[in-house]
């Protein structure tokens, strides 16, 4: 059995998490989906959060063979626990082979974990994390760029988060 982890900060998990994840269901028998926690970063959403709205995702369109976790640990030590071979990581093409390649080298130095290079659907290529909360923090329309279950809760957060002030009168 051939198990796969798709490890990311997935604050807030878009709709290319979501191709590479759905894409993987379809190679591997397993897929774990791992919030990678970095401490030296600061997520609009909790870990847990992070976790609970990549599952709602997926059960809405039914993926039984995905695992969704988290971890504040080095992602080579997530793969040894659940008996991983392989990392896969998307690819956008903004540049991410060169950040991703480093990572890939040393995982497969630190455990042999080998890691896998799947390239973005081009529709969704220009769609991160980062781009999906500046375009809902400006009251732009978020449709179709993250699943529809995140896309309440991204609005509620940012309004939530968002100083109210009195028109004075």
């Amino acid at each position: 059995m051939t198990i796969a982890v798709c490890p990311g900060s997935y604050d807030p998990v878009t709709s290319g998490h979501m191709d590479v994840i759905e894409r993987c269901a379809c190679f591997f028998e397993t897929v774990h989906v791992v919030v990678a926690v970095n401490a030296a970063k600061t997520p609009m959403f909790s870990e847990q959060k992070r976790v609970a709205m990549i599952r709602r995702a997926l059960d809405e369109d039914g993926y039984p063979n995905i695992t969704v976790a988290s971890t504040d640990g080095l992602i080579t030590d997530y793969c040894r626990k659940v008996g991983a071979s392989v990392i896969v990581k998307g690819l956008r093409q903004n540049g991410d082979y060169e950040a991703e390649l480093g990572m890939a080298l040393v995982n497969r130095k630190l455990s042999g974990v080998e890691t896998l290079f799947l390239p973005a659907d081009p529709v969704r290529e220009h769609i991160s994390s980062t781009i999906v909360k500046d375009v809902a923090r400006h009251g732009g329309d978020i449709t179709g760029m993250v699943p529809d279950s995140v896309v309440d809760a991204l609005i509620y957060t940012l309004h939530r988060d968002t100083p109210h002030t009195e028109k004075s009168q």
